[in-house]
């Protein structure tokens, strides 16, 4: 018993920090919380070192790492601000601007991780509403949480949603067609809320769209690696290994005369790869220790993974999350698999630090003296987050 007091504290000052996004008082992050927390389980006994590296999953890794390589590439060769800039160009309005931007990035944020989609939209947004007189605060929500929920979409949406492939077993397509509808029905959600609550976007009259910065296409990088991508997209959803098939589409971009390589890894956020990695670790020695095995019965039921699901992504994160509770669902369970990975997607957007993407997008917002507060996001957060999470669990249980 006391053997396992001192590992039980470790975990759960890590996981308060993890909460935290720091230490006060040091400077460290997620990713060196969790690497640290790792370092003293192991010095512990908790668990050894040969077994520490085993418990880190390397199909989520390689799968993670590779879609950071493409994403990169799509980012070098214009893709990204392409996209959004041909989208918004059809925006007559302030409605239908909110409308597109909800759509382009939804759409987009379920083929490539949200973040990048939050990174690359959030400065073109705020251009654009600066040139047009508009307020930014509905059009940034509107990012923020478009590219939560349209990332629900498929395995390769966001981190969580690859760990839950690489647990489950589900395949891409069967993945994309159950959880499809519970993005675009969200995303309509969203854009209703937001009708509602910001009446100057409701306005349907015409207004002139101010000249965009042009954007920077490299168009034979640009050529070839939508070819590349699309390959690979349509390798996943034929059902070809996840993991293998990004790692082979990386490798194919990484051959190249345009791009130093440096440039390239530079973009690989290595700090998400080291926190997963604790990550793995941490929640090993969390069911080593069985320190939730009192949960196990409602982790188990479908109604109680999505409340636990619910209240751990807005403590810990998502990806956490996931970590932990999937070590309690069964392989041969697809409704709970898809609940965990639905819910952990959705609670994002009920608190400023539900999803990394909401940081990113306020962060942005911040450097130009644009101000969210928390309270302000959570006004517009916890209906839409428990109307989607809803949605989810009606069309999950119904569809299995």
């Amino acid at each position: 018993m006391f053997s396992a007091l001192l590992p039980g504290l470790v975990l759960a000052l890590s996981y308060g920090a993890l909460a935290l996004g720091t230490v006060p008082g040091l400077r460290m992050n997620r990713a060196t919380i969790a690497l640290v927390s790792a370092a003293l389980l192991i010095a512990l006994g908790t668990v050894d070192l040969r077994t520490a590296w085993q418990t880190i999953d390397p199909q989520t890794i390689i799968f993670l790492l590779s879609m950071m390589i493409v994403n990169a590439y799509l980012g070098y060769s214009g893709f990204f601000q392409l996209a959004v800039v041909v989208v918004v160009r059809f925006a007559a309005s302030p409605l239908g601007l909110l409308l597109f931007l909800t759509g382009a990035t939804g759409t987009l944020s379920a083929l490539f991780l949200n973040d990048t989609l939050a990174l690359v939209t959030t400065p073109l947004t705020l251009q654009m509403t600066h040139a047009l007189g508009l307020n930014p605060v509905p059009y940034l929500l509107a990012i923020a949480a478009a590219t939560n929920i349209g990332s629900v979409a498929t395995l390769s949406g966001n981190p969580q949603n690859i760990l839950v492939g690489s647990f489950s077993g589900l395949g891409y397509l069967e993945f994309a067609q159950t959880m499809l509808p519970v993005a675009v029905l969200g995303l309509v959600v969203q854009v209703v809320w937001l009708w509602w609550l910001y009446p100057q976007v409701r306005s349907s009259r015409p207004c002139t769209l101010a000249t965009l910065k042009p954007v920077r296409l490299h168009l034979p990088l640009l050529r070839k690696t939508l070819m590349v991508t699309s390959a690979m997209l349509l390798a996943f959803s034929l059902g070809f290994p996840l993991a293998e098939t990004a790692l082979l589409a990386a490798a194919a971009l990484l051959v190249t005369r345009r791009l130093k390589p440096e440039r390239i890894l530079a973009q690989v956020d290595w700090s998400l790869l080291v926190l997963f990695s604790g990550l793995f670790i941490l929640s090993y020695c969390v069911q080593r220790l069985d320190i939730l095995a009192s949960l196990q019965p409602w982790i188990t039921r479908p109604l109680g993974l999505v409340a636990i699901t619910t209240v751990l992504s807005n403590l810990i994160s998502n990806v956490p999350t996931v970590l932990l509770l999937a070590n309690f669902i069964p392989k041969d369970a697809p409704q709970l698999w898809y609940l965990l990975a639905a819910t952990s997607t959705l609670a994002g957007n009920l608190t400023l630090f539900g999803a990394v993407a909401n940081l990113i997008t306020i962060e942005a917002a911040a450097s130009t003296g644009q101000s969210l507060s928390f309270w302000r996001h959570v006004q517009f957060g916890a209906p839409l987050t428990l109307i989607t999470v809803a949605i989810a669990y009606v069309w999950i249980d119904y569809h299995l």
